[in-house]
């Protein structure tokens, strides 16, 4: 526990463990406050209020090009990019296909990232899942 009151995890395996917990924490603030079934705008919104309350830098929508050969081959736009460091998805329903999780794989290849959090508000809460870029 640090003097704050908040509790960290300490294992040297995660990246980014006390980031982490901080973002967790957010989004399970707003699963808690909004409760299930919002349409993914409205969950996006609440989470910046709460990465800010926080605050914890990002960037919102954030534009990527994807390049070959120095020419633009397609785009992408991540919903968040926290402390230039984690990739934060948000969707919802009742769970994380394995084509999100392939889509948060390419994200953070594109930009040589090492942490995604993806983030599926559900009815009953919030599903939180970390996607390691091994590459």
């Amino acid at each position: 526990m640090d003097q704050g009151g908040k509790y960290y995890i300490h294992r040297k395996d995660l990246l980014f463990p006390e980031l982490s917990f901080r973002v967790n924490g957010v989004l399970i603030d707003v699963a808690k406050q909004l409760g299930g079934g919002h349409k993914e705008k409205y969950y996006q919104e609440a989470i910046r209020i709460g990465l800010h309350r926080e605050k914890i830098p990002f960037k919102e929508q954030m534009y990527v090009p994807l390049t070959f050969d120095e020419q633009i081959v397609g785009k992408y736009f991540f919903d968040f990019y926290i402390e230039n460091k984690i990739v934060l998805e948000i969707k919802r329903g009742e769970f994380i296909a394995a084509s999100v999780i392939n889509q948060t794989k390419q994200y953070l290849s594109a930009i040589n990232c090492k942490l995604g959090i993806l983030a599926c508000f559900t009815h009953g809460g919030v599903v939180i899942k970390r996607v390691v870029n091994e590459y």
